[in-house]
């Protein structure tokens, strides 16, 4: 009987051992911790901000005291470091359109698509850079639509439907209007 009960309490202990080990090593694995391992040891520090692209393998991370960015691809192996400065733009690309575009020393082009995607949504970096010139996230494609917790074109945080734009089209229409805080004071002011 005794030998049963050291037995009984072995196997559970064996049991726990395991299971925090395969935890462990699953929590591990991931994509995004494996793409931010990847990030951090590149350009020496944590990223201060991150993007990884679900799925596919590639992100890229920000590190604003060393004022340099890394893009990554096959989940981290590969990595270009940059200065941020060498960042010439980012366009954003729905459904094979630059639906919006920011150049350093040209007009930006604001957002002027805000209805869900039907093909995919692509993130283009822009570098001062011959060899590597641009640098494409797809944050979403068609084929994500069956893949369980991946994010979707046409349904905005929370699984809540996007909101169609309201006459105009502009971005600003969707957010309450609000007015800087000297204009409040003068109002108030004007009132008294």
């Amino acid at each position: 009987m005794d030998e049963l009960a050291r037995l009984l309490v072995l196997l559970a202990l064996a049991g726990v051992a395991l299971t925090v080990v395969g935890t462990l090593a699953a929590r591990l694995s991931t994509e995004d911790r494996k793409i931010r391992r990847s990030l951090k040891k590149v350009l020496k520090a944590d990223p201060h901000a991150m993007l990884v692209a679900p799925g596919r393998g590639r992100g890229v991370g920000f590190n604003f005291t060393s004022e340099r960015m890394a893009v990554c691809w096959d989940t981290g192996a590969w990595c270009l470091v940059y200065r941020i400065d060498e960042m010439v733009g980012a366009e954003l690309i729905i459904d094979g359109q630059v639906t919006a575009r920011a150049h350093r020393g040209e007009a930006r082009r604001a957002l002027d698509l805000l209805t869900g995607a039907d093909e995919l949504v692509r993130l283009r970096l822009i570098f001062d850079d011959p060899r590597h010139p641009d640098f494409d996230l797809d944050l979403w494609l068609a084929e994500d639509e069956g893949r369980r917790g991946a994010p979707s074109a046409r349904r905005g945080p929370g699984s809540q439907p996007l909101a169609r734009p309201r006459r105009g089209g502009r971005a600003e229409a969707h957010f309450p209007a609000t007015r800087p805080a000297a204009v409040r004071r003068s109002a108030a002011a004007g009132r008294a």
